[in-house]
């Protein structure tokens, strides 16, 4: 078979399955079922020039409630920090949440993009944040505050790890809102056409995401973290969690364009950068109940780890 044939072919193939598409597509609006976008205005309101959007107060609304958290769980006793500090923690954090997300997307998503224009980096309101990115730059920055009030970083990042999915499930609603980072093509009931996602039912990735990475990633390390643990254990099994829950999300959101697929012509940038966090998750936990088991020494009167 010669090249025009193949091409022939794969044309051919590729407009019956668009046809196929757009039938259960048309059979979905008949039937009634496929869920309806509601038509939301990424901006919330205007303050004369300036246009305040529901993103922005999302990552307000991820703030807050850290903040808000941080306060109540400073009162247990085995609390690493104090009221007086829980503000400087979250504006350290805050930091690092916007600079590593925004730097971590450059280098992670659009890397081609920002070496022909680096500046690109600095428009934010273009959107463009990565979690990895964050997560990276809040370690940073939590390594700084640390440093700064003479307290041990391990602690400070098992003290807040509770208080991320907050602002992961809040960031969701802002992606929903504005209809960006939507799902596959599917014929499911639950689909359901974006604005910006072409004329096809798509799988409401962001809220899938916003269950998994805001509400039972949260019910899971308050659960956790309602009683003194080892040191490390809160913070494994975020990364672990997280990880698992972020591999999911992916099999039902469509790849950034710019990227597709990475691996095995299925596996996406996200989940790549997932896998790490899964495999040093369980690592770490492996190492903590090791450490817990060992017995103690003349001395020591626990046997747990602080």
């Amino acid at each position: 078979m010669d090249c025009t044939k193949i091409q022939r072919y794969k044309s051919c193939k590729m407009s019956f399955e668009a046809y196929i598409i757009r039938l259960t597509f048309i059979q979905a609006q008949v039937t009634g079922s496929m869920l309806i976008y509601p038509q939301i205005d990424p901006i919330a309101f205007s303050l004369g020039p300036i246009k305040v959007h529901w993103y922005g107060i999302m990552y307000l609304v991820g703030f807050a409630g850290a903040w808000g958290l941080s306060i109540i769980r400073c009162k247990k006793p085995y609390s690493p920090i104090t009221k007086a500090q829980v503000s400087d923690m979250i504006f350290y954090a805050a930091l690092g949440v916007i600079l590593g997300g925004r730097i971590g997307y450059m280098l992670f998503y659009d890397f081609s993009n920002f070496i022909h224009a680096p500046w690109i980096i600095f428009k934010v309101w273009e959107g463009g944040m990565a979690f990895h990115g964050g997560l990276v730059g809040v370690i940073l920055a939590i390594s700084l505050f640390c440093r700064k009030y003479k307290c041990n970083v391990f602690d400070i990042l098992d003290f807040i790890a509770p208080m991320v999915p907050i602002g992961l499930g809040a960031g969701r609603l802002g992606n929903f809102i504005n209809g960006e980072l939507w799902g596959r093509v599917t014929d499911s009931p639950i689909g359901m056409v974006f604005p910006n996602g072409g004329p096809l039912p798509r799988y409401p990735s962001q809220l899938l995401e916003f269950v998994l990475e805001g509400v039972i990633l949260f019910l899971i390390l308050w659960f956790l973290s309602r009683k003194q643990r080892p040191r490390l254990f809160v913070s494994a099994h975020f990364l672990m969690w997280y990880g698992l829950f972020r591999f999911i999300a992916e099999l039902f959101r469509q790849p950034d364009p710019q990227m597709g697929y990475m691996l095995f012509n299925w596996m996406t940038m996200g989940q790549l950068l997932s896998t790490p966090m899964i495999v040093s998750g369980l690592i770490i936990l492996l190492y903590v109940s090791t450490q817990n088991k060992k017995p103690l020494l003349p001395g020591n009167k626990h046997a747990t780890i602080s």
